[in-house]
């Protein structure tokens, strides 16, 4: 190995947000820190588990989680302090998406900004790829 080259990381664990493949914005990680805090879960084993279902209006449905279970093939990483975890398929159809949240006079929640996505339903909560 020569001294310009680094040793390879982990292919499961991404530190920035620039190399993340789900993007979490600092709106969205704020409500996800107030979530945790409200059902006083551990913050520390808290993860936030982002996916995609089948079903919905438009073919799949986005999946946003608090769990405590990471599994060995989940991708992982972090942002704003929140520990985030992804499956290997929902990541074929959330690579590069953006999860923000809003809170406005006609409603809250999070929002899913997806490049992949070729259609989406009225509310939002699911796509087509």
């Amino acid at each position: 190995m020569s001294a310009l080259t680094t040793p390879p990381t982990s292919p499961t664990t991404t530190d920035t947000a620039q190399q993340a493949p789900v993007n979490l914005t600092e709106g969205a990680a704020r409500e996800v820190r107030n979530i945790i805090k409200q059902h006083e879960l551990n913050a520390e084993v808290i993860r936030l588990r982002v996916g995609v279902k089948g079903g919905g209006c438009s073919g799949f449905s986005y999946l946003l989680d608090l769990t405590e279970t990471q599994k060995e093939t989940d991708e992982v990483f972090e942002q704003h302090g929140i520990k985030i975890v992804c499956d290997p398929k929902s990541l074929l159809y959330l690579g590069g998406v953006t999860v923000d949240f809003k809170d406005e006079i006609m409603g809250r929640g999070f929002v899913f900004q997806n490049p992949n996505a070729t259609s989406t339903c009225g509310c939002g909560s699911s796509f087509s790829a």
